[in-house]
């Protein structure tokens, strides 16, 4: 038995917070973590845009969608699993890729772009950002980290200069504050202009710090 890959077509989908326009100025592209639905992920975001209609949230979703429990109910989305990995990575990198492609076209030229990954969505997020001529102004990385499979010299292509910031929860399940704190070295090792921020909270977003993220950006 030998295995065999074919390229294909399919759908794809995001969602947006805000109206795209000339007058846009910021572009912030938020990916979810496993198991979640990029519906209700981008609704922790919609605020920003309510407060400012400069602002456009986009949040696309990973291709893989599964039942939460048993055969029905509640359903998620994944980014990628270990099964056939290498060609799940390449598809959501072409997924991002156009996705970007086509909100950037309708912003104007000096639009400040934000990424943040939350949990699994950190992984995709940086190994799409080595893989696109899209350079952010920000990266934030939540309750997760960087890939260890990133090629060093293109996380350092990445990250030299770029403003990167790693968010944890004080009672995250899944990654410590020690754990963050490793992760800002190594990234500031490789030229990341790295800050950490932690909230009372576990393996959750939080108002609060988006909020003061916001903030930074303007």
């Amino acid at each position: 038995m030998t295995e065999h890959h074919l390229a294909v077509t399919r759908t794809a989908r995001y969602y947006q917070q805000g109206e795209l326009s000339a007058q846009t100025r910021q572009v912030w592209f938020v990916c979810h973590g496993y198991g979640q639905l990029a519906a209700y992920f981008s609704r922790h975001f919609a605020f920003l845009a309510a407060a400012n209609p400069d602002t456009v949230i986009i949040a696309p979703e990973g291709l893989s969608r599964f039942y939460l429990q048993g055969n029905g109910g509640r359903m998620g989305a994944s980014w990628m699993t270990r099964d056939d990995r290498l060609h799940e990575i390449d598809d959501h990198i072409g997924f991002l890729n156009q996705l970007a492609e086509n909100v950037l076209a309708e912003c104007p030229v000096d639009i400040h772009i934000t990424v943040l990954g939350f949990s699994q969505g950190t992984a995709t997020v940086t190994r799409w950002l080595t893989r696109t001529p899209i350079r952010p102004h920000h990266l934030i990385l939540w309750a997760g980290s960087f890939p260890e499979d990133v090629d060093a010299t293109l996380a350092q292509q990445l990250l030299s200069g770029l403003k990167t910031t790693l968010v944890v929860g004080t009672d995250d399940e899944y990654i410590s504050v020690a754990q963050a704190t490793r992760q800002q070295q190594y990234l500031a090792g490789l030229g990341a202009i790295s800050q950490l921020i932690t909230f009372a909270g576990k393996h959750e977003l939080n108002r609060a710090v988006l909020e003061q993220l916001a903030g930074s950006q303007r």
